[in-house]
């Protein structure tokens, strides 16, 4: 019970460890919504910095993110490359736009057009998704499930950029792409429960110890010669007692 309560312990310490990382993601999202943006550099900011990207959209090349929910709603996330002045691009999430509700899981949505000549877009550095995989291609554009810059470069004549950047705010016609925040509160509610565990085990032992130590002197016969001598020594005194009266 000991070796149970020093687990949880750990285990308590863990989820604390998890609070802290998923606190500094919320307080880097807040953080990056209230400064100014800035270039986006080489190498890339951390994870939520609002930046600006100049360059030209390439539509040819345009990625469709499959399976993306907001609001309870699955659809597509647009992601198009933008093509900086030194030949190298930047993938842009223009944001979200519904399935459609007809022609089955086949069927493509209605994408609206990306803005012609140079442009200037503002959003949020967003790492790679994970379990990524290769792009795929029909008679439309790219496909994909997750977004990875790094997989989605080798179909691309260009060297990409090795982050995305979601726009915000959104381009016009698409549903904005709000950074995930995490649930913290959550990790610190099970660190506690742990350490709360960790106690009533031990308290638990010390109960289970102390109920075993008096079943055992319960069951020696000395004690319980001793017992029923005492027991007569006060039948005595009571009838001495009750004389005297």
């Amino acid at each position: 019970m000991l070796l149970a309560a020093a687990v949880m312990v750990g285990l308590g310490q863990w989820q604390l460890s998890r609070y802290e990382q998923r606190s500094a993601i919320n307080d880097s999202i807040d953080a990056g919504g209230r400064a100014t943006p800035v270039a986006l550099a080489s190498p890339p900011q951390p994870s939520w910095t609002r930046v600006t990207v100049t360059g030209r959209y390439d539509t040819a090349n345009e990625v469709l993110a499959r399976g993306r929910t907001v609001d309870g709603k699955v659809g597509f996330e647009v992601v198009t490359p933008l093509v900086r002045a030194d030949g190298t691009a930047v993938l842009i999430d223009r944001g979200w736009v519904p399935a459609p509700t007809t022609g089955g899981a086949a069927a493509l949505p209605a994408v609206p057009a990306a803005p012609a000549g140079e442009v200037t877009v503002t959003g949020r550095v967003h790492a790679p998704e994970s379990r990524s995989s290769a792009p795929t291609r029909g008679s439309g554009p790219w496909e994909v499930r997750r977004i990875a810059p790094e997989r989605i470069g080798t179909v691309l004549p260009y060297p990409v950029e090795p982050v995305y950047v979601t726009m915000d705010p959104p381009a016009d016609g698409f549903v904005a792409i709000k950074p995930a925040r995490q649930n913290a509160t959550l990790n610190a509610a099970y660190a506690g429960q742990w350490w709360i565990f960790a106690v009533l085990t031990l308290v638990g032992f010390g109960y289970l110890a102390r109920r075993e130590a008096r079943a055992r002197a319960d069951a020696d016969p000395r004690s319980r010669a001793r017992g029923e001598v005492d027991r007569l020594t006060l039948a005595d005194e009571a009838e001495a007692a009750a004389r005297s009266a």
